[in-house]
């Protein structure tokens, strides 16, 4: 093998492999090395070099280099497929660090493929270099896909698993609906718009904060397009998610009443120690605020970064008279100080016990030690409302369970009866002998002569009457209590 030889290798390697040509020659050399190891013994000190110029090889043997002549013979007689083998191997692992290195760097951006199969809901994704998965738990909720359908999603995670690499989609990340802007919105692309903020619940609803930096540019309107053209087509990506495009602000004041689109807010109360928001709304616009299953405020909490309460007037009025007389409870707390905790946004004993103790001291005027004990009491009152709390819920939850028990046993009651009661007909319209029906009137006599109602006397659930008023009937002559029929035959 000459110099010329090994360059033209390394060269064709490199082109189709896409693999650096000094990973190809350290290839080469270490398949050398293999092979000269199996041939002098692991014992000896050997050495394999390449100039990455002329290509040429050069061999050391315990410090002295090898005539050209008997590493000509080596390489023409040794082990050759053992330094295959070698040099396959470290061309796999080559192509796996690369397309490692490729596919990292591709982390939560938009990928395209074809899905080449579907096992218990997992899709495989054909991505051109690879195959990548996309599990049922990245998928959106109720979406399903077929051999040959087209997928986007980002790449969530990328892994090495031995000789591969493994990469995960995804289609549930907030960054999918990102992604979908910059390609379907040019202005996003180009960065006139920017996404500022986003929050998503897949399948279901997004909010997507947007800001331009020119003026003349309406964000808003840029992407929903004309008639919604460019916001449909993101929808429709998304298995119709609605979507929600708010104008982003610097200032909270603005920004929390744009996120709790489409409710009217009336006021917005900052909680700045505990990154707290109250935001105000009318009676009949609570429901619209919170959003079904809460899904709204959560969305807006989420794409602010704070934690945002949706209360009316009347609301918040009563919330701050309970929390006064409750602080009102604890040593040292004075009514004033109650009406100032509360002013900064602590409503409970939960978070009063998180208070800083800097910040207590300057609303109170105490000292270090006092403020200390108010702030043991709120954790002691915290502990205790939690203990509470719990107690109701185990309650609560076993009161559901006998009830459902209760609800279970009611009806495989009435099943049975009702089973009970096919079964006499169906023996009844079977022909059966006079003697086999005969009970039934002793029994409708026993009815009649009771203090029930007649009508008990119907077949199916009601038999149960029957059988009890059977027991309640004037005792008859032992002839009349051998046509008496069983519990079995009244059902």
């Amino acid at each position: 093998m000459n110099g010329n030889e090994v360059l033209r290798i390394v060269d064709a390697i490199h082109r189709d492999k896409m693999i650096d040509k000094e990973i190809v020659f350290s290839g080469i050399e270490a398949a050398i090395l293999s092979a000269a190891r199996k041939h002098y013994g692991e014992e000896r000190e050997i050495e394999i070099r390449i100039d990455r110029k002329s290509g040429d090889v050069s061999a050391f043997l315990d410090g002295s280099e090898l005539p050209p002549d008997e590493l000509g013979d080596l390489l023409g007689r040794i082990a050759a497929q053992t330094a295959k083998q070698v040099m396959i191997q470290k061309i796999r692992e080559a192509e796996r660090d690369a397309l490692y290195d490729e596919f990292s760097e591709l982390r939560t951006h938009l990928v395209n493929g074809v899905v080449t199969r579907v096992d218990g809901g997992v899709a495989s994704v054909n991505l051109g270099k690879l195959e990548a998965i996309l599990p049922k738990s990245e998928q959106i909720p109720g979406e399903s896909h077929r051999v040959g359908d087209r997928v986007r999603a980002v790449v969530l995670e990328v892994r090495k698993a031995g000789s591969r690499v493994k990469v995960v989609l995804s289609r549930i990340h907030p960054e999918l609906v990102r992604r979908l802007f910059e390609v379907e919105i040019p202005e996003v692309a180009e960065r006139v718009i920017e996404v500022r903020s986003l929050a998503r619940e897949a399948g279901y609803r997004s909010k997507v904060a947007v800001s331009c930096y020119d003026n003349n540019i309406d964000s808003v309107g840029a992407c929903v397009g004309v008639r919604g053209s460019r916001i449909k087509t993101i929808v429709d990506e998304l298995d119709g998610e609605r979507i929600d495009i708010v104008r982003w602000n610097d200032s909270l004041q603005v920004l929390i009443p744009n996120a709790m689109q489409p409710a009217e807010v009336e006021d917005v109360i900052l909680c700045p120690m505990l990154g707290r928001v109250i935001v105000l709304v009318r009676e009949d616009q609570l429901s619209l605020a919170i959003g079904k299953k809460g899904q709204n405020v959560r969305l807006a909490s989420k794409l602010v970064g704070w934690d945002i309460e949706v209360m009316t007037q009347e609301e918040l009025d009563d919330q701050l008279e309970r929390s006064v007389a409750a602080f009102c409870q604890i040593s040292n707390v004075t009514e004033d100080l109650a009406e100032s905790l509360v002013s900064q946004g602590f409503f409970s004993f939960e978070d009063l016990s998180v208070i800083e103790p800097d910040h207590l001291q300057e609303l109170s005027g105490y000292g270090p030690e006092q403020c200390d004990e108010i702030v043991e009491a709120a954790e002691q009152e915290a502990e205790r409302e939690e203990e509470e709390a719990e107690r109701r819920k185990a309650i609560e939850r076993e009161a559901r369970r006998v009830e459902r028990e209760a609800a279970e046993l009611d009806a495989m009651t009435g099943d049975s009866l009702r089973l009970g009661g096919n079964a006499s007909q169906v023996r009844a319209s079977a022909g059966a002998t006079p003697e086999a029906v005969s009970p039934a009137p002793a029994v409708k006599e026993s009815v009649e002569n009771s203090d029930s109602p007649p009508e008990v006397a119907s077949e199916g659930p009601d038999a149960v009457a029957k059988e009890g008023n059977a027991e309640s009937a004037p005792e008859r002559n032992p002839e009349e209590k051998e046509e008496t029929p069983t519990g079995e035959d009244v059902a």
